[in-house]
């Protein structure tokens, strides 16, 4: 009687041929490693303080500055330079931590936010003094109410529109339009209902920008100084 041969799969070599003859499953993709949380996106940070303005980046983590200035009782800056307004000294910074009771305006920058948000307003022009720095420009508010008493019940943080900036520095008088400024209405000295006359002032110059991360930082610091922007007869 003829003896059987042994199974394929009794021998290696048979369990290979086995595998070579069935598709080979694919390979377990590697995993993905996790890349961590997104950063926010950075932006450019300019504000007025009492005696002097301050230039740097921070991190926006909320849909507009405005937001972050109101949510964080201090911001952390890079890239920092301090420009004082008595002389126009310029002191840089890697870094600095800044309250808000520091800070009596900022420049806004970055997103406008969600616009699915905005509601109905009116322009309201006013007047306010914040330290050194006299303001002009439009709070937007509702339809119809006391512009001054929607003021005090908003928080810290309120954004004007077509704002334009006046303050004394390195000894000369100094007028600009800021575009949109967020003042800090804790530290108002006074502030009063105005005209359009005195807020459409369309012939100012624009406020110059620092940037402190320029390798030579003689030209951003001569720009700073008010000589260079327009003086008021």
């Amino acid at each position: 009687m003829k003896s059987s041969s042994p199974p394929v799969a009794a021998t290696p070599l048979g369990r290979l041929r086995a595998r070579l003859q069935r598709p080979e499953p694919p390979p377990a993709a590697a995993p993905v490693p996790d890349p961590g949380p997104v950063p926010a996106p950075e932006v450019e940070f300019a504000a007025y303080a009492e005696d002097c303005r301050i230039f740097g980046f921070l991190r926006l983590d909320a849909e507009r500055l405005s937001d972050l200035l109101n949510t964080h009782e201090r911001v952390h800056l890079v890239d920092v330079l301090a420009v004082a307004l008595d002389d126009s000294r310029a002191v840089p910074s890697d870094e600095l931590w800044v309250t808000r009771d520091e800070l009596l305006a900022v420049r806004a920058s970055g997103p406008r936010g969600n616009a699915g948000r905005r509601g109905r307003t009116r322009l309201y022009p006013i007047t306010a003094q914040l330290g050194p720095y006299e303001v002009h420009g439009y709070l937007h508010g509702p339809p119809g109410g006391d512009p001054l008493r929607q003021l005090r019940r908003r928080l810290p943080m309120v954004p004007l529109t077509e704002a334009w900036i006046a303050y004394r520095a390195a000894g000369q008088d100094h007028r600009a339009r800021v575009g949109t400024l967020i003042v800090n209405r804790e530290l108002l000295d006074w502030v009063r209902p105005a005209r359009d006359d005195e807020v459409r002032l369309p012939s100012l110059p624009v406020e110059p920008s620092v940037d402190p991360r320029a390798k030579d930082l003689t030209g951003y610091i001569r720009s700073a100084r008010p000589a260079d922007a327009h003086t008021p007869g």
